[in-house]
This record gives structure tokens, sequence and C-alpha cells, in this order.
């Protein structure tokens, strides 16, 4: 079963076309070293009644939306492998300062895949 590495994090509304622009060019490097998918889904339907909002969950501030991503591997082991070359890819090198969103407030884990429906996945 695939290993997945899942974000949330909240971005200005503002930033949103630079923090496309920045995932696009992520989404390429994590591909090319590799990974299998790569998603990145802007807040949408975010207030659902009677639920742990992800706006409350991430105080979020005025002006700002919620980003969920993720990143699909093999296993945990091409995890690893991906990520170490992703990090030592120079095109990823412009420092947190060029991020148009606050890493700090980041949410980041990696996941052990339980149930994958996905047919065209190989198991």
């Amino acid at each position: 079963m695939a290993y997945v590495d899942g974000f949330v994090l909240p971005v200005p509304k503002k930033n949103l076309d630079a923090y496309k622009r920045m995932a696009r060019k992520a989404g390429k490097v994590w591909m090319e070293h590799g990974a299998l998918d790569f998603k990145e889904c802007a807040g949408d339907d975010l207030n659902i009644p009677g639920m742990l909002s992800f706006p409350k969950a991430m105080k979020l501030k005025p002006g700002e939306t919620v980003l969920f991503s993720w990143i699909t591997y093999k296993s945990r082991a091409h995890r690893d492998k991906v990520n170490k070359k992703v990090m030592a890819d120079p095109r990823l090198s412009e420092g947190p300062n060029a991020m148009p969103f606050d890493p700090k407030r980041m949410m980041y884990g990696g996941f052990k895949t339980l149930v994958d429906l996905n047919p065209t996945r190989t198991k």
C-alpha cells in the first residue's frame, strides 16, 4: 500500500497565485524524483455544521484560506529516498522567506495507507 505525506496550511488569499506557482514548481521536482502523485487543493466548502472546521482548527486570520495537500509514494522507504533527493535539489533552495505562507503554521505528517480503492494503483 502507498505511503502519503499530508499537509494542511493557511495561505493568505492574496498569495494564492504565488502559492500556485511555487506548488507547480515543487510538484515537478517531487515527481521527477519519484513521487507517484502530488496534489494541492484550496479550501472551498470548509464550514460544515456540527464538525470541527478547518478554519477553526487552523485559527485562520481574516483573508486566509486553507490548503490541503498530499504527496503519494510507494512506501515510507521510497518517501525517504525521494524526499532526500528533493531537499538536495537546488530548484527548491529559495528558502522559507520566499514562501507565500507562514511555514510555522503548517501541519505535516507521514501516513500509512489503510484503504485504497483506486483501481489504477497496484497493490
